[in-house]
């Protein structure tokens, strides 16, 4: 699983949140996605990869602007995993 971590300028409100993660689900096959418009980072989980070019077009085409993104691998911590 891969966790991307993009940069949003222009949230404002807990609206503007909502937004972004709309237009990420109805765009991408992800697993989780969250925003903050207090930090203008957007979190989305996915097993998949996903397109850049593809989500800045549909982060821009809802009035917001794409500042970046990064990619990283990600592993689902259990309870078990905090006795290592």
């Amino acid at each position: 699983m891969f966790e991307y971590k993009v940069q949003i300028k222009g949230m404002a409100c807990d609206m503007c949140e909502a937004h972004i993660n709309e237009v990420i689900r109805n765009h991408f096959n992800v697993k989780k996605v969250s925003s903050n418009h207090k930090t203008n980072i957007a979190t989305i989980l996915s097993e998949e990869d996903i397109d850049e070019e593809k989500l800045k077009e549909a982060i821009t085409g809802i009035g917001y602007d794409y500042m970046g993104m990064t990619k990283s691998t990600y592993e689902k911590k259990g309870l078990f995993d905090l006795f290592k």
